[in-house]
């Protein structure tokens, strides 16, 4: 009896290493996924603060908390779901999809640009003084271009497990969506609220603390300003990425074509080469996303529920003049 019962641990000694193992090539996939992802998780982080920008204090926090579970809820229940259905019974169709968010993006990304050009670009006001439904619209928002983002980075990191069987693939993805999630919502959180950790080091006896805190509170309009530039860029290049690779993967190889072969060339370069080659990747993404987007603002121009919202925007003008 006593061999039976050792011969029983040692076959639960062996399951557990083997769950233990299974445990850590799960953790390793899903650290390779997100860092294949870091990329667009990076535009993500970039995009978000400006729909902060502006707003009352105290609501930026619970603003950005609201978007963080939206973009949470888009991953889990909406996202991961349909992505694995997709690549197991239908893959053909996750790049026809992913190229029509990207060019979503493109049109927001072209429309802002198009707007500080023109000198048409909204002034924003403060949500909190002008009611919750200015709010949700705001958070509905960015919780609908947080979806793009999210969309292409669960499927850049389901192409990065595709070869593991179901199980481990919808636990990998778990584990991205929720860590993505978490790590780009607490850097924004940390950069909406840098101002107010500044005043607050401003109220220190220490010289040194003061000093900091003048230095972040004068840093943050600048910082907002940028990381609104940088959102902007982001929308545009990450779309146009997308729609580079999409239009190659469906059968028209001669756009990308031709910025592989330039990135070849200046790949070449002695010390610079890497760097050069992802610059012009880049900026010929960037480039393609604000042709494409402009397109498609021109297009929602002629459209008339695209006229409608310009003359709501007219008479909300003109009525506070």
């Amino acid at each position: 009896m006593s061999a039976g019962l050792f011969a029983l641990l040692d076959d639960v000694a062996v399951l557990a290493k083997l769950a233990a193992a299974s445990v850590d090539d799960i953790g390793a996939a899903a650290g390779r996924a997100t860092a294949k992802a870091a990329g667009v998780v990076i535009d993500d982080t970039a995009v978000t603060p400006q729909y902060v920008h502006g707003i009352a204090a105290e609501r930026e926090l619970p603003i950005i908390k609201r978007i963080a579970i939206g973009s949470l809820r888009n991953k889990i229940l909406f996202i991961l779901p349909a992505a694995l259905l997709l690549s197991q019974f239908v893959p053909w169709l996750l790049t026809p999809i992913l190229m029509l968010g990207a060019t979503y993006l493109c049109y927001e990304g072209a429309e802002k640009v198009l707007g500080r050009l023109l000198g048409h670009e909204a002034h924003d006001v403060p949500a909190a003084t002008v009611g919750p439904d200015a709010e949700r619209f705001m958070v509905t928002g960015a919780i609908r271009t947080d979806f793009i983002l999210s969309a292409e980075i669960m499927v850049i990191a389901l192409n990065e497990v595709a070869a593991e069987s179901f199980l481990p693939r919808l636990i990998i993805l778990f584990v991205v969506a929720v860590v993505i999630t978490v790590a780009v919502y607490g850097v924004v959180a940390g950069i909406v609220k840098m101002d107010d950790i500044g005043l607050s080091l401003t109220q220190r006896s220490s010289g040194f603390a003061k000093k900091v805190g003048h230095g972040l509170v004068n840093a943050m309009p600048r910082l907002l300003s940028a990381l609104s530039v940088v959102g902007t860029v982001a929308m545009l290049w990450v779309g146009g990425h997308i729609l580079l690779l999409g239009t190659d993967t469906l059968g028209w190889h001669a756009p990308y074509g031709l910025v592989h072969d330039v990135e070849e060339w200046v790949r070449h370069v002695s010390g610079v080469g890497g760097a050069l080659a992802w610059l012009v990747n880049t900026a010929a993404s960037a480039v393609i996303g604000f042709a494409v987007g402009a397109v498609v603002v021109a297009v929602m121009q002629v459209l008339p529920f695209g006229r409608k919202d310009n003359d709501k925007g007219k008479d909300k003008h003109a009525t506070k003049a």
